[in-house]
């Protein structure tokens, strides 16, 4: 099995661009229940990615808030972690994708094993990886999922085959 066996495909992804908003990338984000955004040119070719956790962090590099203050709140200190996230979206403004995304990310390409991907997936931590082709163009992304989904089917396809033996 290879990446290609179990990648979201391209056409079923969200992408941005450099000069798209902070802003319409949060809402991309929030409105589809994702975690990361690929960051493709105008000819399709995979030049960053963004994830919730650079547009998080861009209250720490703005340097405007004192570092004793925590986004996440303790408990009982929701009213406080709303303000926070509230004052965050406030220093959005003007900011584009290229000023937070992670420029020439890790990859992987379609032919690669998906046990290979799966490994990568695990020793970096990372909860997905774009997937491109010899060129450089975005042709989907392998998220944990993806694997997890991978491994179910490979676990079945070889219960089939010995009990059908």
């Amino acid at each position: 099995y290879t990446v290609c066996d179990f990648m979201t495909p391209r056409k079923d992804l969200f992408c941005v661009r450099v000069s798209t908003t902070v802003d319409d990338a949060l809402k991309l984000l929030v409105d589809n229940r994702i975690t990361g955004l690929p960051v493709i040119d105008e000819d399709g070719k995979l030049v960053g990615v963004v994830s919730d956790y650079d547009l998080l962090a861009l209250d720490s590099i703005s340097g405007k808030r004192p570092s004793t203050n925590s986004l996440f709140p303790e408990a009982g200190s929701t009213w406080k972690a709303f303000k926070e996230i509230q004052h965050l979206l406030t220093k959005t403004q003007g900011k584009t994708v290229g000023d937070l995304m992670t420029p020439s990310p890790l990859v992987v390409r379609v032919d690669m094993n998906i046990e290979d991907a799966a490994r990568i997936l695990l020793d970096t931590k990372y909860r997905r990886l774009p997937v491109v082709d010899e060129c450089g163009k975005l042709v989907g992304l392998i998220t944990r999922g993806n694997v997890v989904r991978a491994a179910l089917q490979v676990k079945r396809a070889a219960e089939e085959n010995t009990s059908s033996s």
